[in-house]
């Protein structure tokens, strides 16, 4: 990570412009790394546990957008700050509630399924370099892999509808992008006909942020939905641009003693583009692409709240490591090495070097604090939905159909 890095990304949704595909998913866009803004909050806690690498959060400029037939456009962009590795949330199948210790054996499971895929998935070998370099007071840093930025651009831009062409069925590449795009006449995101009332799948984006720290019951919002739905027929019934009035019907601020935060909303109107009508939907959040960071989990009903943390067993383990320096029998450079987990490498030099069991078990008991302090006592984690947050909703609209002035058709179906 450093200012001058180029960077190249793919385009992860498809653009619409008047309910026609513009940008297609997969596109390339290419851009810079142009300053490098430092990340207090990162630094402190970083410390906390011996690491004094000067952490930054980059900003990045596109100027560069490659089509998947090769057309080449040139952009202009504001700063992109958000960068962060994202991961998709989907809603869970709705299953029996079960006793604390049951929950508590499954997010057990949970985890060493997860301890176990990291020896085992590919990259073994990058995971245990950035192992190490976690364990140094000082180290490099990188823009992950899959870190995701949302794109203004502070220019408009002339786009042409997009269309498969004799060039991206001759090039398996190119046609693989474009199949990737969520074709108007396809069932994805949403399917139904003017007059039915099966679920539409409705992908949308945030127009604010909302968070469990300040958002009360019966406060509203809205999305804007970012892909036109067609019916079976082709004819236009969700045009791009509709906007997604949601409510608040449960927010819960994180508190101290680390109790996290609980957010849960629905979407109850769906307002056509320009001011236009509007119709009564029964919606709920389906998927949300969020930082991997907030570590968030939706349940069947679309309540949002961040994964439970191993509050016992993590703590329980570092103060019996750390009592092992106290032990008597056995090697004092090994029971020290095993103890002194506060500092990373240094901590456990320090500790082996020094000779002195009480000051190996004292950076034992350190992190074993700082670790008890950390899921016990300090201020639990809100859900933050920032603003731009790519959702999908799955929607039942009422049995009046959603008014139009005239009806219209796909304008990517050929005649």
């Amino acid at each position: 990570m450093k200012k001058g890095e180029p960077l190249e990304c793919h385009l992860l949704y498809s653009v619409y412009a008047e309910n026609r595909l513009a940008i297609p998913a997969g596109s390339v866009l290419r851009g810079r790394v142009v300053k490098l803004n430092p990340d207090r909050g990162r630094r402190i806690r970083a410390r906390l546990w011996g690491d004094f690498t000067p952490y930054h959060i980059p900003v990045v400029h596109f100027n560069q957008l490659v089509l998947p037939d090769g057309t080449v456009k040139r952009i202009v962009s504001k700063n992109a700050t958000d960068g962060a590795p994202v991961l998709h949330l989907s809603t869970p199948r709705s299953e029996k509630s079960h006793s604390f210790l049951s929950r508590q054996i499954a997010g057990i499971k949970e985890q060493a399924k997860h301890t176990v895929s990291l020896v085992t998935s590919p990259g073994r070998k990058d995971r245990l370099v950035q192992l190490l370099y976690s364990q140094l007071p000082y180290h490099p840093q990188r823009i992950e892999t899959a870190t995701m930025w949302t794109v203004t651009l502070a220019q408009p831009l002339a786009v042409k509808p997009y269309a498969a062409s004799a060039h991206a069925k001759s090039n398996p590449a190119v046609a693989a992008a474009y199949i990737r795009t969520p074709h108007p006449k396809s069932s994805s995101p949403g399917k139904t006909s003017p007059s039915d009332t099966s679920a539409w799948r409705l992908r949308a984006y945030l127009k604010q942020t909302i968070s469990s720290a300040d958002e009360k019951r019966g406060n509203t919002f809205q999305a804007v939905v970012a892909e036109p739905i067609f019916s079976p027929d082709h004819t236009l019934v969700v045009p791009e641009g509709s906007i997604l009035v949601g409510t608040i019907t449960q927010a819960k601020p994180a508190r101290f003693f680390g109790r996290a935060g609980k957010l849960r909303f629905d979407f109850r109107e769906l307002k056509l583009p320009g001011g236009g009508s509007s119709q009564h939907v029964l919606g709920t959040l389906a998927g949300a692409n969020v930082s991997k960071s907030q570590q968030l989990q939706i349940d069947s009903e679309g309540g949002v709240k961040p994964r439970p943390k191993d509050r016992v067993i993590v703590p329980m383990a570092l103060t019996f490591l750390a009592g092992r320096a106290l032990d008597s029998d056995g090697s004092l450079a090994g029971n020290a090495a095993v103890a002194s987990n506060g500092f990373g490498i240094i901590g456990r030099v320090v500790g082996i070097v020094a000779g002195s069991r009480s000051l190996a078990a004292g950076i034992g008991f350190y992190a074993a604090g700082l670790s008890f302090a950390e899921r016990w006592l300090v201020r639990g984690q809100n859900v933050v939905f920032v603003k731009n947050t790519r959702i999908e909703v799955t929607t039942i609209p009422s049995r009046n159909p959603l008014p139009t002035a005239t009806p219209q058709r796909n304008p990517s179906e050929r005649h």
